[in-house]
C-alpha cells in the first residue's frame, strides 16, 4: 500500500509568506475533509484537487473550493470541471489563502520540474483591466494569460473573477482550458457559493495562474482498473463510463444530449417558467408553454445548431461525456439558460446567450442572479416596482399568452442585461452587496410583503440564501446545510417529508464521497460505488474513508442553520408539487392525501411541519456517533 499525505500550500496575500504543510491521508482524503478543517481554523479560502488526479479515471480532475461562503453564510463546496489536471502539476494538493493583499493581485503558482515552487502576488489594475477588451473577466483571462503564460514551459490555467465579485456576494470564479497556446472558449466556474467574491473580497485576489511540469506517480495502469471493473460490472473502465455518461454525451432516445437537451426534451409540465409563476398554472397551460416555446423553439434550435453538429468539447480532461455544449463562443448548459432563459421569459436561444453571455462577463453565479433577475422582472410585471425604480427601460413580456418567441425573448433578455448593469453599478434597489436576501427585506418594508414573496429561494442563518437548483421538487428547498448543490434528493417522486430529510442525508454522504476525491458527479453512475474500492485497493483504507465521509457529513451537518421558508412562492412551490403529484399524475398514496388535507386547512402550518420533518430525517441520519 501507498503510505501518502496531501501537501498543502498556505499562501498568506497580506505579506506575500507561504510555507507548506503535509496532511496524513487518513487524518484527511481530500479537499473537502481538509477544506473544512482549514476552514474552521483560519477563516481560509481553499483550492484543492482529490488523491486521484492525474489518474486514468475519467473525471478525476475537479478542482474543489472550500471555504464559509459570502452568500450562504456556512461551510460551502464549489467544483470546476478540469481545472486540477493542470494544478496537479505543481505537485501539491491544495493551496489555502488567508489574509487580504492590500491591492488586487494575481496569485502566480509556478513549478518546473523538481525545482521548488514559484510563490508570488502581483498587483493589478483591476477596474481598468475589466473594461478592456472583452471586458469583465474574460479581460482578466486575457490579460493575465498575456502578462504572465510566457513563464510556463507548459501550458497553465487560470482563475478569474468579474464585477460582480465586489458588487455582490454571488461572484463566481471562471477559468478556460488552454489549447494550442490560445484560451479556448468552454468555460468552467466554481459559481455556487460566491467563492469570486471570497477571493476578491476577502483576500484581494483578482485571478490565480497556475501551471507546471512536476512529474509525480499517478494511478495509470488500465489494465488494473479494468479488472476492478470487470468484476463489478463486467465491462471495462471506459465501456461503463462511455455508458454511465449517455445523457450527458448524446442520449439516442431523445436524439439530443447534455443537461439542456435532455432535461428540456423531458420535463413538459414540470417546467418552471416566469420566475415558476407557472406552478400557479393548470396542467394544461404548463404543457402548451414547454411544447410551443421549448420543444418547437428553444430546444430546436439548441439541436440544429449544437447537437447534430456535435458543437461539443470538455473541461479540459480527457472524458468521454464532452459535456460542454457550444454553439460559437456560447456554453450552453441546463440550469444557467433555464434561470437566464424560461424563469426570465426568454424562450429563444439569441436571447439566453445575450443575458447569460453578459451574467458570464461581470462573473455572476449564473443560476442565483437568473434568480434574482427572473423575480425582479416579475415585480416589474405585477406593477410592485416601477422601471424607474430598477433603472430599466420598460416592462417585461411575462405571461404566455400570446408571447412571441424571438421578439418577447429578446425584450426580457435587455431588461436582464439592463438590471444586471445597475447590479454592477449598485444602483438603488439593485445594490446586492450584503445579498439578494437582504435587498428583500428592505423592498418588503418599503414597499410591502408581497415584494418578497415572489423570490423563490433557501434561507440560511442571518443573511444566508440561494437560489434552488432548477428542478420542482421539495429537495430543492430542503433545509440542508449546503444547498444550491446536489447534496440532496431532487427525485419527482412524492417522498414523505421524513423520509426525504433522511434521503437527502443519504445524498450528501454519497455526494461527499465524489467531492473529496475530486471527482465530476457525471460519473456517479459507477464513481460512487467504485472510488471506495479505489482507495482500498491503493491506500488500504475503505472503512477509514468511509468513517471520514459519515464525520465531515455530520460536521457540516452541525453547522445546519437552515430557516423557514420566507417566501408565499417558496412556500407554494412544495404545495403545489404536492397537489400536481395526485391531481395530475394519479398518486393515490394515503400519506400524501394526508399532508395534501393539511395544506387545505393552513397552508403555512402543514409548509412549517412538512419543513421540520425534512429537518428532523436529515438529522437523526448524521448524527455522529
Amino acid at each position: 500500500m501507498v503510505e501518502a499525505c496531501q501537501k498543502v500550500l498556505f499562501v498568506d496575500a497580506a505579506t506575500g509568506y507561504y510555507r507548506m504543510q503535509r496532511y496524513r491521508v487518513g487524518d484527511f482524503f481530500g479537499p473537502v475533509d481538509l477544506g473544512l478543517h482549514l476552514s474552521g481554523r483560519f477563516n481560509s479560502l481553499n483550492i484543492g484537487t482529490g488523491l486521484l488526479a492525474g489518474s486514468i479515471f475519467p473525471g478525476s480532475n475537479r478542482l474543489v473550493f472550500t471555504g464559509f461562503s459570502p452568500c450562504w453564510g456556512g461551510f460551502f463546496v464549489s467544483s470546476m470541471g478540469g481545472a486540477a489536471l493542470v494544478f496537479e502539476n505543481l505537485g501539491i494538493n491544495m493551496v489555502s489563502i488567508v489574509g487580504t493583499a492590500r491591492t488586487p493581485s494575481v496569485l502566480v503558482l509556478n513549478r518546473q520540474g523538481s525545482e521548488e515552487i514559484e510563490v508570488e502576488l502581483q498587483a493589478v489594475d483591476l477596474p481598468r483591466v475589466w473594461r478592456e477588451g472583452r471586458t469583465g473577466v474574460y479581460a482578466l483571462l486575457d490579460h493575465v494569460f498575456e502578462r504572465f503564460s510566457p513563464r510556463y514551459q507548459t501550458a497553465p490555467r487560470i482563475l478569474a473573477t468579474g464585477p460582480a465579485a465586489l458588487a455582490s456576494d454571488i461572484g463566481a470564479i471562471c477559468s478556460v482550458p488552454v489549447e494550442n497556446g490560445k484560451l479556448t472558449f468552454v468555460d468552467t466556474w466554481a459559481g455556487r457559493g460566491g467563492f469570486g467574491t471570497k477571493l476578491l473580497k476577502e483576500h484581494g485576489i483578482a485571478a490565480v495562474i497556475y501551471g507546471g511540469s512536476f512529474v509525480d506517480e499517478d494511478f495509470r495502469d488500465r489494465r488494473v482498473a479494468d479488472e476492478w471493473f470487470q468484476q463489478r460490472y463486467q465491462k471495462k473502465l471506459a465501456a461503463k463510463d462511455f455508458e454511465a455518461t449517455t445523457k450527458y454525451r448524446f442520449d439516442p432516445k431523445f436524439h439530443t444530449g447534455g443537461t439542456f437537451g435532455v432535461n428540456y426534451a423531458t420535463v413538459k409540465g414540470a417546467m418552471l417558467s416566469f420566475n415558476s409563476s407557472s406552478i400557479h398554472w393548470d396542467e394544461a397551460q404548463r404543457i402548451d408553454v414547454h411544447e410551443r416555446l421549448v420543444l418547437a423553439h428553444y430546444l430546436r434550435q439548441f439541436n440544429e445548431e449544437t447537437i447534430r453538429p456535435k458543437k461539443q468539447h470538455t473541461c479540459g480532461e480527457p472524458c468521454a461525456a464532452v459535456c460542454k455544449k457550444m454553439h460559437g463562443p456560447f456554453k450552453k448548459d441546463y440550469e444557467p439558460y433555464q434561470t437566464m432563459g424560461p424563469q426570465c421569459g426568454i424562450f429563444d436561444q439569441r436571447g439566453a446567450e445575450r443575458l447569460n453571455h453578459h451574467a458570464d462577463a461581470y462573473g455572476f453565479d449564473a443560476i442565483s442572479v437568473g434568480g434574482v433577475l427572473s423575480w425582479m422582472l416579475e415585480c416589474l410585471h405585477e406593477g410592485l416596482l416601477t422601471p424607474e425604480e430598477l433603472g430599466v427601460s420598460d416592462r417585461p413580456a411575462f405571461t404566455p399568452a400570446g408571447f412571441a418567441a424571438e421578439a418577447d425573448s429578446a425584450h426580457n433578455a435587455e431588461l436582464g442585461c439592463q438590471l444586471l448593469d445597475g447590479i454592477v453599478a449598485g444602483r438603488g434597489h439593485l445594490r446586492l452587496d450584503q445579498g439578494a436576501r437582504r435587498r428583500a427585506r428592505h423592498l418588503a418594508r418599503e414597499k410591502g410583503r408581497q415584494v418578497m414573496d415572489l423570490f423563490v429561494y433557501t434561507a440560511f442563518a442571518r443573511k444566508g440564501w440561494m437560489v434552488p437548483n432548477q428542478y420542482w421538487t421539495p429537495g430543492a428547498l430542503a433545509p440542508m446545510p449546503m444547498m444550491g448543490k446536489y447534496y440532496m434528493f431532487y427525485g419527482q417522486e412524492f417522498v414523505p417529508p421524513r423520509e426525504l430529510g433522511r434521503m437527502n442525508a443519504e445524498r450528501l454522504r454519497r455526494e461527499l464521497i465524489l467531492d473529496n476525491l475530486g471527482m465530476c458527479r457525471f460519473h456517479r453512475a459507477w464513481a460512487e460505488d467504485m472510488l471506495p474500492e479505489v482507495v482500498e485497493s491503493l491506500f488500504g483504507l475503505r472503512d477509514t474513508f468511509m468513517r471520514g465521509i459519515e464525520v465531515t457529513a455530520s460536521r457540516i451537518n452541525s453547522r445546519n442553520a437552515s430557516v423557514f421558508w420566507e417566501s408565499e412562492r417558496s412556500i407554494d412551490w412544495v404545495h403545489l408539487f404536492l397537489q400536481r403529484k395526485r391531481d395530475v399524475e394519479g398518486n393515490q398514496d394515503p400519506e400524501l392525501g394526508r399532508w395534501l388535507d393539511r395544506f387545505s386547512a393552513d397552508k403555512h402550518a402543514a409548509a412549517l411541519d412538512y419543513w421540520y420533518e425534512m429537518h428532523k430525517g436529515a438529522h437523526e441520519s448524521l448524527r455522529e456517533f
